[in-house]
């Protein structure tokens, strides 16, 4: 069991959609879990007069607060770089850095992130970014998001009971400017049920790095 874990989610949510359960289990059996999300998020609605880039960003920060501090994460112990929603192609060094410190100087440890094949650029850039990382004893896994309910070839399984499916669901709705709480921006993004259900399904992929 590792000493430590760092999730690393391009957005606010993709840490809960990659690797809630695991993270659960792992506070409980005394890991330290830290979190750095990438992204400030402000892209899922650019044109909602009611939510404006600051007031959006600053929501999907509590939301990720608030759902890691149910599962033992306190608020210091999660990051956000604030890089671009969208154009991270473009802070991809900056990113890098970012995520270098984050795994610097802590010991060995377990980095989870999102999957290369992933169809979101922004998640792409971030597998690139992780990747790079060197550092002894540092080992990477890496999680789906993008289309939701991909398969990956080789991947392991965490299997998830039915309590913990629940609190995933639980958790996952509380992001609710992803899941239709914001309603005056026709170009909007909100998850539709079936992608919920993808999300929160009987268990949790990930797929060892090749290094």
């Amino acid at each position: 069991m590792p000493r430590r874990l760092l999730v690393v989610a391009p957005h606010p949510d993709d840490e809960t959609i990659g690797a809630h359960t695991l993270m659960a289990r792992m506070r409980r059996r005394g890991v330290a879990v830290r979190v750095v999300v990438v992204t400030d998020g402000a892209a899922s609605h650019p044109y909602s007069v009611r939510w404006p880039r600051r007031r959006l960003v600053a929501e999907r920060r509590r939301e990720s607060r608030r759902v890691l501090r149910q599962i033992g994460v306190t608020a210091s112990a999660v990051t956000f770089l604030d890089l671009p929603d969208g154009r991270l192609v473009t802070q991809a060094a900056t990113a890098r850095r970012g995520l270098a410190r984050a795994v610097a100087g802590r010991g060995a440890a377990l980095v989870v992130a999102p999957s290369h094949s992933d169809d979101h650029p922004d998640h792409r850039v971030v597998a690139a970014c992780v990747a790079m990382l060197r550092q002894p004893g540092l080992r990477t896994l890496s999680y789906p998001v993008w289309p939701a309910g991909q398969k990956i070839a080789g991947a392991r399984h965490l299997f998830l009971t039915t309590q913990e499916r629940l609190a995933k669901r639980r958790a996952l709705l509380t992001y609710r400017t992803q899941t239709g709480r914001i309603a005056d921006d026709p170009q909007g993004f909100a998850m539709t049920r079936r992608q919920i259900a993808a999300f929160t399904s009987a268990q949790e992929t990930f797929a060892e790095r090749r290094r």
